[in-house]
């Protein structure tokens, strides 16, 4: 049997950053995979971190975890949600994660006593790393998005190592640049020179791109493409306008209306298959044509970034609201709350009783936790649905052991390690972490089953009774508690096989119209042509109320 070889494209960016890299690979992905084929896609984060774990969300954006635990920029999960797959470890690498690999092989001699350098021996290691890819995954195509903009220091060593994929194969590998192209309104025209420049620059990188997506407030009109051809050297149809859009969920369709899938699969040598995006089309439909609205609080404390508020550090959380809502067929209606606003009384926690339901996400340590469980406290007393994430859930653990089993102390050790009442309390095998200070990638990480109570909200959500959800944590609900907290009314409604570890928390109906929470993280494997179970069901309750 003849062995499949694997096609690859490259994704950079030039002009600047957050232009959406993410999406255009994601997108790029998920119109090859309507055509027929088998698509992986590949992270490279420029960072000497090994990982995304112990990088700050309000500087790096959302820490996305894949079934396998790892700790993994927020790109991954663009991946995953719009071609619908479930990626392996092998398919996200970092500078550092590169390095220590080279490294370790030095170490073990298996370079045979040679001067170890970058160009081959790093330059390999991602080669090897992008190749693997493909094979482990049996793809077609393999999407490939080095993080960063032409000309910095930092992916330097990656765009070399896409270069001599090109060099030795050069019908097999593919340029997508994504740029920008700024439109200065006192200006009053769209300039293309910054976009000339960052060509030039990946030029000298020995690579010229061979589709240009340009991405602008407007759509690009002939006389920029024509210029963008002249001096870039891309045929003017290589050219894909990208202007603003309401949602991301509408760029498979755009890039399609451009042609961009056939122009891809001619420049690889591929066979332009019948393509189907009818999902697709349904999906905006629904975004398009949904009536009414639901306005949710998100009650978090990762927001601001100076003068701006950073919505990346909770993105899974945001697109699985608007998965269920377009499922729904009600418009988003997302709003931010810093739960210190609580704690200070800069806000009043009464203004809850404004939204159709509240949800409080994920995080670590002390700050803000407070006005959480404040939040928490109200939506239960005033029957507004509520819908708990890790951290979350946690915390609503406490405002019930507080407020309703009437241990005012009640608390977390990750906070209080005096606390009499810890209701919620490390992971005996996590005390040697943190007493170690080994804090990367040695929480819960990853894909665990759990096992759901007949009757309950979550059992009638997922319709099934073993369910498998990534997480991210340490701290888990004190077992010496659980009794006591179920016999006051709370309901565990998942839990781990031998019952130890808590997953679900809720009331039941008769008590409150949408009170969950949840340990894991349940954002992580929801997908725009598919909205998570338990994120549906939260918008509709929120949808009633």
């Amino acid at each position: 049997m003849k062995k499949k070889k694997a096609k690859y494209i490259f994704v950079l960016g030039g002009v600047m950053s957050g232009i959406g890299k993410g999406v255009a690979a994601s997108s790029i992905g998920a119109i090859l995979k309507a055509r027929g084929f088998n698509v992986t896609a590949v992270k490279i984060d420029p960072y000497v971190n090994v990982d995304a774990g112990t990088m700050n969300p309000t500087e790096h954006g959302e820490v996305f975890v894949m079934d396998s635990g790892l700790e993994t920029d927020q790109d991954m999960g663009n991946y995953e949600r719009f071609m619908e797959i479930t990626l392996p470890p092998t398919n996200y690498m970092t500078t550092g994660s590169v390095y220590q690999k080279v490294i370790q092989r030095e170490r073990n001699l298996e370079y045979k006593g040679k001067c170890v350098q970058i160009i081959p021996h790093v330059t390999d290691e991602v080669i090897h790393t992008i190749k693997n890819a493909g094979k482990n995954n049996d793809a077609d195509i393999v999407i490939t998005e080095i993080g960063g903009t032409i000309g910095d220091y930092e992916n330097m060593l990656f765009m070399e190592a896409a270069r001599q994929m090109k060099l030795n194969n050069p019908h097999d590998v593919m340029f997508v640049m994504i740029t920008y192209l700024p439109y200065p309104p006192k200006v009053g025209e769209m300039k293309t020179k910054p976009t000339q420049q960052a060509v030039r620059e990946l030029n000298a990188n020995g690579i010229n791109p061979d589709v240009i997506i340009a991405r602008s407030e407007v759509a690009i009109d002939e006389k920029r493409k024509e210029k963008i051809a002249m001096f870039c050297n891309v045929e003017k149809k290589d050219i894909i306008s990208a202007p603003d859009i309401n949602s991301v969920y509408e760029v498979p369709i755009n890039f399609e209306h451009d042609d961009l899938s056939r122009r891809i699969l001619k420049k690889l040598d591929l066979p332009v298959k019948k393509t189907d995006l009818s999902r697709w089309h349904e999906l905006v439909d629904n975004i398009r044509n949904s009536k009414g609205s639901v306005k949710i609080a998100i009650t978090g404390k990762y927001f601001e970034t100076g003068d701006f508020v950073l919505s990346d550090a909770y993105i899974s959380v945001i697109e699985a609201l608007k998965h269920a809502c377009y499922k729904a067929k009600v418009k988003p209606d997302i709003h931010w709350i810093n739960s210190e606003d609580f704690e200070t009384g800069k806000r009043k926690v009464d203004e809850l009783k404004e939204y159709d339901g509240v949800l409080v996400p994920g995080g670590f340590g002390h700050r803000g936790i407070e006005g959480k469980i404040k939040a928490i406290g109200y939506c239960r007393e005033n029957k507004i649905p509520f819908f708990g994430l890790c951290y979350g859930m946690q915390l609503s653990v406490i405002d019930y052991a507080r407020n309703i089993l009437g241990l005012q102390d009640a608390h977390t050790t990750e906070v209080d390690r005096k606390t009499k009442n810890p209701v919620i309390d490390i992971m005996p095998e996590q005390k040697k972490n943190l007493e170690d200070k080994n804090y990367g990638a040695t929480m819960r990480l990853g894909a665990y089953d759990a096992f759901l109570e007949s009757g309950t909200i979550a059992r009638k959500a997922y319709g099934k009774a073993q369910i498998s959800e990534r997480h991210r944590h340490r701290w888990e609900v004190n077992p010496e508690y659980i009794e006591r907290i179920e016999k006051a009314g709370l309901v565990f409604s998942g839990k781990s096989k031998d019952g130890k570890l808590m997953e679900i928390a809720e009331l039941p109906k008769e008590k409150h119209p949408f009170f969950l929470a949840t340990q894991f993280h349940p954002e992580f494997k929801s997908y725009p042509l598919n909205a998570h179970p338990l994120f549906y069901e939260f918008v509709k309750a929120a949808k009633r109320s």
